[in-house]
């Protein structure tokens, strides 16, 4: 069994951060589970362009109010404690944080933990970033 705490990782170097967000890895590839768990938070009044195309993602919001705009339709929604959505088409988007944003993640294949964004929005392809 694995329990961890986020003040296990706090601190560490799998509280990763860039300049519209931080994200905090709780499970990651080591750990066996075949995805990878974060605890993110998007800065407020951030946006930031992604798109996983090594990775598939879902998102759960559990805090705060922002939008998320798929690139190639310009469709958008409201995100908002509740509010749940998937990447399972690897989509470029854009992830607007109104407020402070709250975000619990999980990617498959997992990350390693150190993982950013690269140029093009995504994550390196598994076994590209060193543990």
């Amino acid at each position: 069994m694995i329990v961890k705490t986020l003040s296990e990782v706090l601190g560490t170097p799998h509280e990763v951060r860039a300049e519209t967000w931080t994200s905090r890895r709780l499970l990651l590839a080591r750990d066996g589970m075949g995805f990878s768990l974060h605890d993110t938070i998007m800065h407020r009044g951030t946006e930031t362009r992604m798109c996983y195309r090594n990775h598939l993602e879902a998102v759960y919001c559990i805090a705060g109010v922002g939008s998320i705009e798929v690139v190639a339709t310009g469709r958008s929604w409201v995100i908002e404690p509740g509010t749940v959505y998937a990447l399972d088409q690897h989509d470029e988007h854009i992830l607007r944080a109104q407020t402070e944003l709250r975000l619990v993640c999980v990617f498959n294949p997992a990350v390693t933990g150190s993982e950013v964004h690269d140029a093009t929005g995504a994550y390196p392809a598994a076994g590209g970033d060193a543990p």
